[in-house]
């Protein structure tokens, strides 16, 4: 049941008659927070006001006590709105999806409703905001079909009572409901979606754009609300969290996470149905320090010492290594910084000598020292990566250059066996919205910043330049000229990685054959080439990742690669993406 269309308004302003309060649009962005201790608002909540109009918040979600006088909320919400900050009545709790608890729900649309009617229009709700969580209830485990079943009914009842008002309806969804059904076969996240004006996907990491971070994790929703024509927040968390410090902000200091939220917003801003933040919640958020936690590092450290700035950058210890490469990639950056012994005695169990690993360019050169020693002393080259598919656009080129700044100015700080050999690139641009409008100029623009890459590293090091490289995109000419996209990359890199996920060597469909044309250009360019394979759960196919058979198999089918390439002298090792999946995978 599709309830109403969105009440979406060009920008968050007050008309006189103060009909609704909506959304900004998403180019100037929501910024929301939840507020679950309603007595801050007692006083007439100047506190809590002032914190929205430092922090920028536009939009709260307030928890309905209703024992509080009318009183107490028409204050709070008229000097709200003088301060053109939107107000939804918050509720919710996980057992609002059983049956016998659908009147709680209902009654809060009663109230919401029967307290706009009682007040002037400035002083009334804007919206309902439900976070309810029924994955929480042990009957998920037990019996998840009659929870959905009985949430949707709830629901239903719900959207039928607040349907005829003016109320903006909103609901929060976690990140991973991507492939959870409805009661009737459809998807969930698609029902949701069309039954409410907006829904906040809680994707729960501190991290914007890593193998797991924010923006990986929130894409599959903002595509289904572009396709739909509904709006999406993206919410992140700064309550404490033990044990599992990378799903929150806690610690990391106000400065730091609004730098990160603004990267985010911007990496978000290729999706229509994109429409701002949400932080959860205004206590812990009030709470956290304007810097860093005592023990964080710095969010904007000074750089460490370059007395070398400008001049060549010392080239890296040589690392005594097999000369076939066996390597993987760190993904999440935190994993380098806190759990770096790990990693190194993963990489021993199994026998690695090669790791991409994506750097934060927020910590100080110091951050990295220790480990990358280690690993040199290990037997391991260690290279620097980063990656995003808009870093392909020429507008994001400062990204890219950030991190071979970055990269330079640590070695030129960094002793010998401290250095990284070079910078590696993960960009995959045939994952935007204009690849698919106008891919030619999606890869003139590519090809250039590539080309910007290689010059700006070459300049003044010896840096290894790298890419990775999808299989099919030797499919592709580059404009303007008669060569292949992929033998063109390969020309221009130092080395590509060759991802070619599938989960055996040989057959028709096999590492081999979908890798001849890439190979047979590095053969003849005199490039090396690396065979990266998937570890990681896919939804393209069984066939395009070892994650349901295992090590132990994946281990027989790379056994079988030098001696099917004996013949092309490019073919240098092979890569498993990524980390993260390899060690949790099957044996």
């Amino acid at each position: 049941m599709i309830v109403k269309n969105s009440r979406w308004l060009a920008g968050l302003l007050f008309l006189a008659a103060m009909l609704l309060v909506g959304f900004q649009s998403p180019t100037q962005g929501v910024k929301a927070t939840w507020v679950w201790q309603t007595e801050l608002i007692e006083d007439g909540g100047e506190q809590l006001l002032d914190f929205a109009r430092t922090e920028g918040i536009n939009l709260i979600y307030l928890q309905i006590n209703r024992d509080l006088p009318k009183e107490t909320y028409e204050k709070f919400i008229q000097h709200a709105h003088e301060g053109n900050i939107a107000v939804h009545a918050l509720g919710g709790d996980p057992k609002w999806a059983l049956q016998e608890h659908r009147d709680r729900m209902l009654g809060l649309a009663d109230w919401t409703t029967n307290y706009n009617a009682s007040v002037p229009s400035d002083s009334r709700f804007d919206g309902i905001h439900l976070d309810i969580e029924p994955y929480v209830l042990p009957q998920w485990e037990s019996d998840q079909e009659a929870v959905i079943s009985s949430w949707e009914s709830n629901l239903k009842a719900f959207l039928n009572k607040a349907s005829d008002t003016s109320l903006e309806l909103g609901i929060d969804i976690p990140f991973w409901f991507d492939n959870i059904l409805t009661s009737e076969g459809g998807s969930l996240n698609e029902w949701l979606m069309n039954s409410f004006d907006h829904v906040t996907v809680l994707a729960y990491r501190n991290e914007v754009d890593s193998e797991h971070g924010i923006v990986y994790l929130s894409q599959d929703e903002l595509k289904l609300a572009d396709k739909l024509g509904k709006h999406v927040l993206v919410g992140v968390n700064t309550k404490e969290m033990p044990g599992e410090t990378h799903t929150t902000y806690f610690g990391r200091g106000k400065e730091r996470m609004n730098q990160s939220l603004a990267n985010l917003s911007n990496e978000l801003s290729s999706y229509s149905s994109f429409a701002g933040i949400a932080v959860h919640d205004f206590r812990n958020w009030e709470n956290m320090p304007e810097g860093s936690e005592p023990g964080e590092v710095d969010p904007k450290p000074e750089p460490d010492p370059d007395p070398g700035a400008g001049d060549q950058v010392p080239d890296p210890d040589p690392v005594v290594r097999d000369q076939m490469v066996r390597g993987t990639y760190i993904w999440e950056a935190n994993e380098v910084l806190q759990n770096g012994q790990e990693i190194l005695d993963f990489a021993k169990e199994k026998k690695l000598n090669w790791l991409y690993i994506r750097l934060d360019l927020q910590q100080p050169f110091s951050a990295y020292r220790s480990f990358v020693k280690q690993a040199s002393a290990a037997g391991i080259e260690v290279h620097a990566m980063g990656g995003h598919p808009i870093w392909a656009l020429e507008e994001n080129r400062a990204k890219m250059m950030k991190l071979v700044q970055y990269v330079k100015g640590y070695n030129r700080a960094a002793q010998g066996d401290e250095r990284f050999h070079g910078v590696h690139l993960d960009i995959e641009p045939y994952v935007l919205p204009e690849w698919k409008t106008d891919s030619q100029e999606v890869i003139s623009e590519w090809t250039s910043n590539l080309d910007a890459f290689v010059s700006e590293l070459k300049k003044d090091s010896n840096l290894q330049a790298s890419m990775d490289l999808a299989v099919w995109l030797d499919k592709y000419k580059v404009p303007g000229e008669d060569i292949s996209l992929s033998k063109w990359m390969i020309n221009r890199m130092d080395h590509v990685s060759l991802m070619a996920f599938r989960d055996t060597a040989g057959g028709s469909n096999g590492i081999v054959t979908v890798s001849k044309e890439e190979i047979a250009f590095a053969d003849e360019l005199g490039k090396p080439i690396l065979i990266s394979v998937e570890m990681k759960e896919s939804h393209e196919g069984n066939h395009i990742t070892f994650f349901e058979e295992g090590s132990s198999y994946m281990e027989a089918e790379l056994a079988k690669l030098p001696g099917m390439l004996e013949n092309s002298p490019s073919y240098t090792g092979n890569l498993v993406h990524a980390y993260d999946y390899w060690k949790n995978a099957k044996p």
